[in-house]
């Protein structure tokens, strides 16, 4: 009998199976699919890598600090502002801080006022100065709120917050909570927004190095639990075998946790389970980058599909074969437009951003996400965090114990490995 079966192999399950390592606790992790990572994978196609939806490592995360390699990561970073769509022509901004020479095209630039540049570097200060703690203990609300009442123009909002944001919540409406907000601001601002240069699977695949593979089952998918007795857990496997483990650790998505919480026998403990916030993403081979820099594009219009176009191969030049980009498109929400329809759509919006040139971008994969994100509305995060024990002997761990993000996986995945060991001792 193990100690701990972990069930699931996303970042939360791998960094609790680290930590129980520590521990000297014995663990089994089961995961569904062919491979570890969860949401956070990159597959390989035609010479590309592709991540599963266009997603970035911020390196000022204090868990990630903590257990990765940044070094054999080797990030690369994204230009400390971005190119913004207008309608008619793109305008930059970027931090003047750390790119002086951009400091009067962004003052100038028409996203807001100056007021409104002057405010971003108040808010950054302000946050750089918060602790986390200070972060989560001030009045929870939405996004839009609490940036109205920073003082951020409406016109701001609707250039700049509402499309970034709209990329890392997949939120175009600023509904998120404040505190997600002011929580990955500062994180931008305390570090870079980065990319493995072999793409985002690599994070998990470094993890994954560190532990006993033989303690790894890929491909098993488990359809139910038991409460055997006060000191054990049954796991049901779909080919019929059981396993018996002294305590299990749900370490799925919330769909998944929240089925196999409903499987067990009364006394059934509660798991409020979040909507989803979903995203599409299409990746374009073509022979040339639209635009050199390490920078993001955002729609500031508040109209047409695409949110967000980043060129990965601008970063990190693995992401490409020689001689070819790579570009990723990104839109909020999940498209049910048949594939077809759906990439004429966007290579047409394509066109009017970037010109003739689009003509020879080639469609290489589009993912349909429905599950991206924990939605994190208000109060979502009051408290900040959920509680990662069930019952005696049931625990679970997921970016929606905590904040929707890399830092909230792996953060409930340590501190519920850390309670199991408590429990067991």
């Amino acid at each position: 009998m193990h100690d701990t079966i972990i069930i699931g192999g996303g970042l939360a399950g791998l960094s609790a199976a680290l930590e129980l390592t520590k521990r000297n606790c014995s663990w089994l992790l089961l995961e569904s699919a062919e491979r570890l990572g969860g949401r956070v994978a990159t597959d390989e196609y035609e010479d590309f890598l592709l991540d599963k939806g266009f997603q970035i490592l911020l390196d000022a995360y204090p868990e990630a600090r903590q257990i990765l390699d940044y070094g054999e990561l080797n990030l690369r970073p994204f230009h400390a502002g971005a190119r913004i769509w207008m309608g008619s022509r793109f305008t930059t901004i970027s931090n003047p801080l750390e790119h002086p020479q951009h400091l009067l095209s962004t003052l100038f630039s028409p996203v807001g006022s100056l007021t409104d540049k002057f405010a971003i570097l108040t808010l950054r200060s302000m946050l750089e100065r918060s602790t986390l703690d200070d972060i989560f203990e001030r009045r929870e609300r939405t996004t839009h709120e609490y940036l109205r009442d920073f003082g951020f123009s409406e016109r701001m909002m609707q250039h700049f917050f509402t499309p970034f944001l709209g990329g890392v919540f997949l939120d175009n409406k600023l509904d998120t909570s404040s505190r997600m907000f002011e929580f990955v601001f500062k994180m931008f601002a305390s570090g870079k927004a980065t990319l493995p240069a072999a793409g985002m699977g690599r994070i998990p695949r470094q993890l994954a190095s560190r532990l006993n593979s033989s303690n790894i089952r890929l491909q098993t998918h488990v359809t139910s639990l038991e409460q055997a007795s006060p000191n054990s857990v049954t796991v049901r496997l779909s080919d019929g075998q059981t396993l018996q483990a002294k305590t299990v650790l749900i370490a799925t998505n919330w769909q998944t946790a929240s089925h196999l919480v409903s499987t067990l026998q009364a006394p059934r403990p509660s798991l409020a389970i979040p909507k989803s916030r979903a995203t599409t993403c299409l990746y374009f081979a073509a022979p040339k980058a639209p635009f050199r820099e390490p920078l993001l594009i955002l729609n500031g219009t508040g109209r047409g599909l695409v949110n967000t176009v980043c060129v990965p191969s601008n970063l990190a030049p693995l992401y490409a074969p020689e001689g070819q980009a790579l570009i990723s498109v990104s839109i909020v929400g999940s498209s049910k437009t048949d594939e077809e329809t759906l990439n004429d759509a966007v290579l047409k919006e394509m066109r009017v951003w970037f010109g003739a040139d689009v003509q020879s971008w080639r469609h290489l994969q589009t993912y349909r996400i429905d599950h991206a994100l924990p939605d994190q509305t208000p109060p979502a995060l009051t408290p900040p965090e959920r509680s990662l024990r069930l019952t005696e002997t049931i625990f679970v761990a997921g970016d929606y114990r905590y904040t929707a993000s890399i830092q909230g996986a792996m953060l409930s995945g340590r501190r519920a490995a850390e309670q199991i060991a408590s429990t067991l001792a």
